[in-house]
């Protein structure tokens, strides 16, 4: 291993990489350079979990006169091929051909010889799925898939390299394969498809949600098609689902006019009723319609009043909720 300052005409960007896979998908061989662009640049820009769009990282590299945090690339006897780093690596290509100000036709970079396989996914798994640049959701899974399925990794050696439970890396694999499998099919084309929906698929791995769907009558075919149609949004309603399913009147609603109408059809205090006579579920139900149309004004009070006395009862409700959530869940 060795640091260097690479030309960047010499680097070649990684086609492998998740964020770009989506586009190597629909394209095949045909991965243009303006392909690769869209690939990195519209996935930095909507991922919420890193926190930094393309462009404003791109602003900083430029304001900065540089990167930080070198790239990490892997020399295969002479090809430099960007194993960490492609998005960076990207931009200071953009900033050559556009002639703008500065030295940009070098870049800092760490620089591996003919890294194998398992070190490469161990970069890719540290840096993108617990590191602070992490990867959206979507192309976790499709890489966890990848490392299961075709690179044959047990679980236990992906958490070895990533962290995190067992369990939590196979919800991920089943629910991309159940988008994959169920939603993908009803779209008109790939380019229909919205990865941001891959919530959606992670919430249907719980076990309350397909057993209400299977109850119901309904399949994961059904269940892809809701999503698509956005009957079910916003997606954290996929918890919901159980209890709509359950009432007749709120599947009913459901079916019409989606997820967040059927929360309003559930049963909850009528205002002549007393508080006390109000079942727990009623309660539950009443407190959560009020938190989802909670006017913005209100919720900045919230945050900007800390220790009033809603912000304390709300605090001490959480307090209760989860304990009685640990109590439920407890073997003893």
């Amino acid at each position: 291993m060795r640091f260097d300052m690479l030309p960047v005409a010499d680097l070649e960007l990684d086609v492998s990489n998740p964020r770009v896979a989506r586009v190597v998908e629909m394209y095949g061989d045909e991965v243009t350079y303006d392909r690769m662009r869209l690939a990195l640049g519209v996935s930095a820009s909507d991922d919420s979990n890193n926190g930094t769009t393309f462009y404003s990282l791109r602003e900083s590299i430029r304001t900065n006169g540089g990167i930080i945090h070198p790239i990490i690339v892997n020399d295969l006897s002479g090809r430099m091929v960007v194993i960490e780093g492609n998005t960076r690596a990207m931009i200071y290509k953009e900033f050559v051909d556009s002639d703008l100000d500065g030295d940009w036709s070098v870049i800092p970079a760490v620089v591996h010889p003919n890294l194998g396989q398992a070190e490469i996914d161990a970069i890719r798994l540290q840096s993108h799925l617990v590191g602070p640049r992490e990867w959206d959701p979507y192309s976790k899974a499709k890489y966890l898939e990848h490392l299961r399925n075709s690179q044959h990794l047990t679980f236990s050696q992906i958490v070895d390299f990533c962290g995190g439970q067992q369990q939590e890396v196979a919800r991920y694999i089943d629910a991309y394969n159940d988008m994959e499998r169920y939603y993908r099919p009803i779209l008109a084309d790939d380019h229909s498809f919205d990865h941001t929906r891959f919530s959606a698929f992670v919430e249907l791995q719980r076990g309350q949600v397909a057993e209400a769907l299977s109850q119901a009558g309904f399949s994961k075919s059904a269940f892809a098609q809701w999503v698509d149609d956005k009957r079910v949004y916003p997606l954290n309603l996929v918890r919901s689902l159980p209890r709509i399913l359950r009432n007749p009147k709120a599947k009913e609603v459901f079916l019409t006019d989606g997820a967040q109408e059927a929360v309003k059809a559930l049963d909850s205090p009528l205002p002549e009723e007393s508080l006390k006579s109000a079942s727990l579920s009623q309660l539950l139900n009443e407190v959560k319609r009020r938190i989802w149309e909670m006017p913005y004004a209100q919720l900045r009070q919230l945050k900007e009043q800390v220790g009033s006395a809603e912000g304390e009862s709300i605090v001490e409700t959480r307090y209760a909720l989860d304990q009685l959530c640990q109590d439920i869940a407890s073997d003893e």
